[in-house]
C-alpha cells in the first residue's frame, strides 16, 4: 500500500529549475525502488512491455507492474545486474557541461569583504 508521489524542484543553485521526478512511495517502507528499476529498465529499453507484461532476456516477470516488481525483489541478482546496467546507460549519457547556467555575480558583487 502506498501512493504515486511527483515532486517539482521550484528553485535550486546547483541544479535546473522547475525539473520533475514520479515515484512510488510505499508506507512503512520508503521509495520503492524495485517499482524505479522496472520503470527505468522499460525506459532504458532493457525490460520489454507487452501490453501489461513485463519481460527480461526473454524471460516473463510478471504480469503488470506489481508483480515484476516482487519477481525483482525475489530475484535480488537479476535485480543487481539490471541496476548496474541501468546505471551505466544514465551515466554514459550525461555530459562534461550541464544544460544550464548558474548567474551568480549579483551575489559575489554584494559580498562584504570584511565578513
Amino acid at each position: 500500500m502506498g501512493s504515486e508521489t511527483r515532486v517539482k524542484v521550484v528553485k535550486n543553485k546547483i541544479a535546473a529549475p522547475f525539473k520533475q521526478a514520479e515515484f512510488q512511495i510505499l508506507y512503512g517502507e520508503g521509495i520503492n525502488f524495485y517499482g524505479e528499476l522496472v520503470d527505468l529498465g522499460v525506459k532504458e529499453k532493457l525490460i520489454e512491455k507487452a501490453g501489461a507484461w513485463y519481460s527480461y532476456n526473454g524471460e516473463k516477470i510478471g504480469q503488470g507492474k506489481a508483480n515484476a516488481t516482487t519477481w525483482l525483489k525475489e530475484n535480488p541478482a537479476t535485480a543487481k545486474e539490471i541496476e548496474k546496467k541501468v546505471r551505466e546507460l544514465l551515466l554514459s549519457n550525461q555530459n562534461s557541461s550541464p544544460d544550464f547556467a548558474v548567474d551568480d555575480s549579483e551575489g559575489v558583487a554584494e559580498t562584504n569583504e570584511d565578513f
